[in-house]
């Protein structure tokens, strides 16, 4: 979340069994520059193998309700009650992730398990872009790689969100677009190799508000690299207050290079006498755009109050328009 708006090698037989070993889950911080091996669990190897098959989920015919929110990889119990708050069961829960943390395996199934794609915001603090994209890292990425593939559930993947913006360190300060470019086509390889095929790969800048000279195109991998556009942009009570003021222009400007969905995937409305209209147009822009296949409602405290309270009039508002058909589905039986 921008701090403007928070007011906040070729396959051989190794790798070809590595495969077939799922690993650990456990974490490291966020500063370290390698990850170190994560213990594994020998399972046979004559096991039956299926992908999921995740192309259902890319362009579906309802939408998508998400919410990033704390607590959540510790237990599904937040979800849970935001789920009772808004009357209907979300279908895309947020991971807040560091690009050199092992996968968390264990959170991912408890997430799919109460009716939800697990997205990961996978953040490159360490180490750099250009670092990842030389290899450096490539045995924890491949590690991280079989594990997605051995839980064999969709899992969402956001590589270094918002790098057209200068807050964070995979940011414009210190990287070129093709700094970015190189990391993320490095890492799609990785996954390929492995054969990790669940993986829903979702490109995901700021919205261009405040950032308008930094233009996107540079930054894109391609239609082959990338699932889903995600958009980052954020009600205040200074800036946009529109969806079509807020995503529009971003969106016009993505549309000349592609064609995927978008979903928003961090959105709230700054606390003030305008968050229940903010709720309002924010629903009725993501039920009325075919292109926008759904949004995440970023439910934390973070600078500003982002969160829905109980019994509020904004919460009210959120619960009577996700209450439409367009909205809410069960992707584990998609």
């Amino acid at each position: 979340m921008s701090p403007l708006i928070r007011t906040r090698p070729r396959i051989v037989l190794s790798a070809l069994l590595a495969v077939l070993l799922p690993a650990g889950t456990t974490a490291c911080t966020a500063e370290q520059s390698s990850a170190p091996r994560a213990p594994r669990t020998q399972i046979s190897v004559g096991t039956p193998f299926t992908p999921y098959d995740i192309r259902p989920l890319l362009k579906p015919r309802k939408k998508y309700i998400g919410v990033a929110i704390d607590g959540v990889s510790r237990s599904i119990a937040p979800v849970a009650a935001f789920n009772r708050g808004i009357g209907k069961k979300v279908n895309m829960v947020t991971i807040y992730a560091a690009v050199s943390d092992h996968f968390d395996s264990r959170g991912a199934r408890r997430i799919w398990r109460a009716g939800a794609i697990p997205l990961i915001m996978w953040e490159p603090f360490s180490p750099s872009l250009a670092t990842i994209a030389r290899g450096a890292i490539d045995d924890h990425l491949r590690q991280f790689a079989t594990a997605v593939r051995a839980l064999n559930i969709p899992v969402a993947i956001s590589f270094g969100h918002e790098m057209n913006g200068f807050w964070y360190p995979w940011g414009t300060r210190k990287n070129s677009p093709a700094d970015f470019v190189r990391a993320w086509r490095h890492i799609h390889r990785i996954f390929s190799e492995t054969g990790t095929t669940n993986v829903i790969w979702v490109w995901n800048p700021n919205v261009i508000n405040p950032v308008p000279r930094v233009a996107l195109r540079p930054y894109y991998p391609g239609d082959s690299y990338v699932d889903w556009i995600g958009l980052i942009g954020y009600y205040t009570l200074t800036g946009a207050h529109t969806f079509t003021t807020l995503f529009g222009p971003t969106m016009r400007q993505v549309r000349r290079f592609s064609d995927k969905p978008f979903i928003i995937t961090e959105t709230a409305s700054q606390p003030g006498p305008r968050r229940v209209r903010d709720v309002a147009d924010l629903l009725k822009g993501v039920a009325s755009s075919r292109d926008v296949i759904g949004f995440i409602w970023f439910n934390y405290r973070k600078r500003a109050d982002w969160r829905l309270p109980a019994r509020s009039p904004e919460l009210l508002t959120f619960r009577r328009y996700v209450a439409a058909d367009i909205f809410g589905f069960d992707p584990t039986r998609s």
